[in-house]
């Protein structure tokens, strides 16, 4: 998917870095624009900076250096503009973040509720429509607890559908699940890809990448080592470092 001048990108890293303390440089010089409705998904060895390359654009993180643009809104200390960015943009952690003494169905109308005042029987409508999208309407009225990893990760997808976001952000949404319930959660992401939403995904499911990426980030020492479409990335990877993380999982 190409730009065109008069599309800007949805999202724009322009030289952003971000240190931890002041010695771990975790991002360095992270260039990458994003085209509304592009599909990335960002791989690499353990603590290359993937996680935080994605949480700075809801600033869970926040960057030292650089400009980091959200549709058009440049992400700073200013409350207001962080507000606005979260308010398009949905995550999906490794871990579900559930509320255990809630019901699904009370998981999803929590913050359409109590952050955009929306009446009950409207937000459990919509709740209920979400819920429908990951194919889990019939466990409404059940406690997380009482649910499979798989069927857990699909609520919290849908929870974070129930705020209409622009940009979705998922940060290895299925390596907490056994590998029978991976499927399930991929399958759910991939009907999403097909509806035109803004998605990064950062993890490691190779299979997912090739079906659904329209680009494929490989990241390195808080860098972008390379990025390409699927097809190319997996079958000519340009660098030493893409070429051994690739055999590495796929085992060739």
């Amino acid at each position: 998917m190409a730009d065109t001048p008069s599309t800007p990108p949805i999202i724009t890293f322009d030289k952003v870095n971000k240190w931890y303390g002041n010695n771990f440089h975790v991002l360095r010089d992270i260039d990458l624009n994003v085209a509304k409705g592009e599909r990335i998904v960002i791989c690499g060895p353990s603590g290359s900076g993937k996680s935080t390359l994605i949480r700075c654009i809801n600033r869970l993180e926040e960057h030292q250096q650089g400009r980091l643009i959200v549709d058009g809104v440049e992400l700073t200390d200013d409350v207001k503009a962080i507000d606005q960015v979260r308010k398009e943009v949905g995550m999906v952690f490794q871990q579900f973040n559930l509320f255990p003494h809630l019901t699904v169905l009370e998981n999803l109308t929590l913050s359409p509720m109590w952050v955009g005042k929306m009446p009950k029987k409207e937000a459990e409508d919509k709740a209920m429509v979400q819920l429908q999208r990951v194919r889990i309407a019939e466990q409404a009225h059940k406690y997380p607890l009482q649910l499979s990893g798989g069927q857990q990760q699909r609520v919290a997808i849908a929870r974070a559908l129930c705020l209409k976001p622009k940009i979705m952000l998922f940060d290895e949404p299925t390596s907490a699940l056994d590998p029978e319930m991976i499927k399930e959660v991929l399958d759910v992401m991939i009907t999403m890809a097909d509806e035109g939403i803004t998605m990064l995904c950062v993890t490691h499911e190779m299979g997912f990448a090739k079906a659904v990426a329209d680009r494929v980030i490989f990241m390195d020492q808080g860098q972008i080592v390379e990025q390409n479409n699927p097809h190319d990335f997996f079958n000519h990877p340009k660098s030493e470092r893409s070429k051994d993380f690739l055999s590495k999982i796929l085992g060739h």
